[in-house]
């Protein structure tokens, strides 16, 4: 075997994992590996405004595509401005690879320029991680690094590469096949577990799937089984932030999306079932609200590929550790064997169109401005014909809005931050996602706020022609920071109105994008088709009704049953006009 460069080995092993993008953000301690991408056509490379907006693009590259998305950057600064998005990619479970430059290994603890701990920062923000210190040990890394990113639960691997590892040689010959000697998730489900679950769903007057990001995760089989087990069983579903889309939400057995912001009728359903079978979620804390109160009655089924998420929070009567697409397959071939009919469910779905009622995602209509409820439910108007849409969102209200207005009926087309919550994710994510899918619509809907965390991408989408859409919900303020301090500390509002906002059409100008404006009702609709008509990326500046709230709401520490559902129920903290609007 010839012997190649470590950098040349680290890219020979790219080429031979699959890898077609990788973003990153070049600097000294990566600068070997550079050269060799130099001479190596066959992988794109991004280039990125801030590696942050690199972590979230790969993030969005492997939500949209299935695919692991692929990180590099420098050591120090280059590293640390990516810790945010491997947070992020660990707590919603995305594959990715961070490859890390480091300072050689006889500087390492000396302080030296632009050295960081890379190792030690990001040990409790990976799934794994390692440094590399022998040329002839970085393509078993390389090839580790994506098996673990990239099966059991998935998640982020940072390989952190000190500069003269990328220029010494080794010998590299791809491997034939690559087995982790201890790493082995459990994809099958135990046998008896199943017949238990099976017989549990079956004799449920009152059960509920409750599912999570871990059906989208699992591909687009997993999501396939769920609708048959819905189907098979009549149950009604319901699904968390990072789930929507595994089931579709044009079916009748749709419920919403559950927790702080989700549904009046999946909220009550998931407290009154007698039966919740959780498929790939994880009872956090957004869902079940306060522990004491969540589900007193109900007995818990939990299916999940990480055996540390069961039992965490919430105890359950029968955990079942298995890949939920498998654990499904199984459920349903033992269903049909056994002859199992479709129970009658007519009481408790009546009990839940009792619920439904209650319209809990109606908001007022207004003449004269636009409400921001009323342009997401255009935006998907405009948008249920296309063959392909996806869209991402960066985080607070509009994120909530369009999770309640906007419809999704197809899993990884519907990409936002969920476990940490991180602004200056969602117009990456989109550029990500529209890297992968270039024949896409990609829309990310923004707040004026957040989108100002990662704004400089601009130029990114600019460079690669990749066109997104970026409609913003402007109103001004931080929006969900302004609708806590409004309902729980009496409007004072500290820091929560955004001042001195840049004038985004004129920002779009000046990066060579199309801008639109959008202020009034009578214009949403023409806004939104122009939007899509217009090649290229645009920016919608979509002003929106200021003080508009997000309702349904269940407020911090209470049960998942204390939804409020409009701003009467909050007793004096709303003024008269924040009432008017929301």
């Amino acid at each position: 075997m010839a012997e190649k460069s470590g950098a040349d080995i680290l890219v020979e092993c790219l080429i031979d994992l699959g890898v077609e993008v990788v973003f990153g953000y070049p600097g000294g301690a990566v600068l070997p590996i550079y050269d060799a991408l130099f001479n190596h056509p066959k992988i794109r490379h991004v280039l990125v405004r801030h590696e942050q907006g690199a972590t979230h693009m790969a993030e969005g590259y492997a939500r949209s595509t299935g695919k692991p998305g692929v990180v590099l950057v420098t050591s120090g600064p280059g590293a640390t401005n990516a810790v945010t998005g491997i947070t992020d990619a660990l707590m919603d479970s995305i594959p990715m690879i961070v490859l890390t430059g480091q300072v050689a290994t006889q500087l390492i603890g000396t302080d030296a320029f632009q050295e960081a701990d890379t190792i030690g920062i990001t040990r409790h923000c990976t799934k794994h991680n390692y440094l590399v210190k022998d040329p002839g040990k970085l393509a078993g890394v390389i090839h580790e690094a994506f098996h673990i990113a990239t099966t059991g639960r998935p998640g982020p691997v940072v390989v952190d590469i000190p500069k003269n590892v990328q220029v010494a040689t080794a010998p590299y010959q791809k491997p034939e096949a690559f087995e982790h000697a201890s790493y082995r998730p459990q994809i099958k489900a135990d046998a008896k577990a199943i017949d238990t679950a099976v017989e549990m769903l079956a004799a449920a007057e009152r059960p509920i799937l409750y599912t999570g990001g871990g059906v989208i995760n699992s591909g687009l089989e997993a999501a396939r089984l769920l609708r048959e087990l819905a189907d098979m069983t009549g149950a009604p579903v319901t699904s968390t932030l990072m789930g929507l889309g595994a089931f579709p939400a044009s079916s009748p057995q749709w419920l919403g999306m559950l927790g702080m912001h989700g549904t009046y009728e999946s909220n009550w359903a998931m407290n009154q079932a007698d039966l919740i079978v959780c498929i790939g979620a994880r009872f956090d804390d957004r869902v079940t609200g306060r522990l004491d109160a969540f589900a007193p009655n109900s007995r818990k089924v939990h299916i999940d590929i990480d055996r540390s998420s069961i039992n965490k929070t919430v105890e359950v009567d029968l955990p079942i550790v298995a890949d939920v697409g498998s654990a499904m397959a199984d459920m349903i071939a033992l269903w049909k064997s056994r002859n199992h009919h479709k129970a009658d469910l007519s009481a408790w779905w009546k009990q839940i169109d009792g619920w439904r009622e209650q319209k809990s995602l109606a908001y007022p209509e207004s003449a004269t401005e636009i409400m921001p409820q009323e342009a997401i439910a255009q935006l998907y108007k405009a948008t249920r014909s296309a063959t392909d849409v996806i869209i991402t969102t960066e985080v607070g209200q509009h994120q909530m809005w369009a999770a309640q207005h906007f419809g999704f009926d197809a899993p990884n087309k519907w990409l936002t931050s969920g476990g940490l919550g991180t602004m200056g994710y969602g117009f990456p994510a989109a550029i990500g996602a529209q890297v992968g899918n270039p024949d896409s619509l990609v829309i990310c809907v923004a707040g004026d706020a957040s989108v100002q965390m990662n704004i400089q991408e601009m130029g990114t989408a600019s460079q690669y022609r990749t066109p997104v859409k970026l409609f913003i919900l402007n109103n001004e303020y931080m929006g969900m920071v302004r609708q806590w301090q409004e309902l729980t500390y009496e409007s004072r509002y500290s820091n929560s109105y955004s001042d001195s906002l840049p004038d985004f059409v004129k920002l779009a100008e000046a990066y060579g994008w199309t801008g639109i404006r959008i202020e009034g009702p009578q214009e949403l609709a023409a806004g939104i088709r122009q939007m899509i008509d217009t090649p290229g990326p645009v920016i919608v500046d979509c002003r929106v009704a200021k003080l508009s709230n997000c309702f349904p709401m269940i407020p911090s520490g209470a049960a998942h049953t204390d939804m409020l559902l409009d701003p009467s129920q909050v007793s004096g903290s709303l003024s008269d006009e924040a009432k008017a609007l929301v």
